[in-house]
């Protein structure tokens, strides 16, 4: 969190405007000295391909006043699928909610067909999903949409975000 912990003011604008409700205050996660810094949460809202209010409204510029375009391309985080309890992979059932749901374009998430035999013996045909990490840029609407129960098949952790002063060559994904 570091610099942008330093900008952030903890005003909570950016909280108010997230159409989506993704933007929570932080509670004691990140320290005491991070108290309510705002956090995408995206089991409870993703980051709006579309939006980029938080960003226009925040008063110290921890959340910079990106373009559309600007923030489209900005890296916030890497999706990440957990094999063992995606539906495709642990259960040998289909979905494709993951992939459906990608905004990006090309999408970040791609599909492999795989034919598999289950245990009673049928063969099933699936579309096992991988994440591209040179395309995902961590908006999360994956994960907010997973129909896995409680914690998501597929998640988005802050690996590659450029807050990260180590990820400064991944600040802007080129087009």
């Amino acid at each position: 969190i570091g610099e942008f912990a330093a900008l952030c003011a903890r005003c909570g604008a950016c909280v108010r405007v997230c159409p989506t409700q993704g933007l929570q205050p932080s509670l004691f996660e990140a320290g005491v000295q991070n108290l309510l810094t705002p956090r995408l949460v995206p089991r409870l809202g993703y980051c709006g391909f579309g939006c980029n209010a938080c960003g226009q409204v925040c008063p110290t510029a921890a959340i910079p006043p990106l373009t559309l375009d600007e923030k489209q391309r900005t890296v916030i985080g890497l999706a990440s699928i957990d094999a063992g309890r995606c539906l495709p992979w642990a259960y040998d059932v289909p979905c494709i909610v993951c992939e459906e749901m990608c905004p990006t374009s090309p999408k970040a998430i791609w599909l492999e067909n795989v034919e598999t035999v289950r245990r009673d013996g049928t063969t099933v045909v699936l579309q096992r999903p991988y994440v591209n990490p040179d395309l995902c840029t961590g908006c999360g609407l994956c994960e907010n949409r997973c129909p896995v129960g409680q914690r998501a098949a597929i998640r988005v952790s802050a690996v590659g975000e450029t807050r990260d002063p180590r990820n400064r060559m991944l600040q802007q994904r080129s087009t």
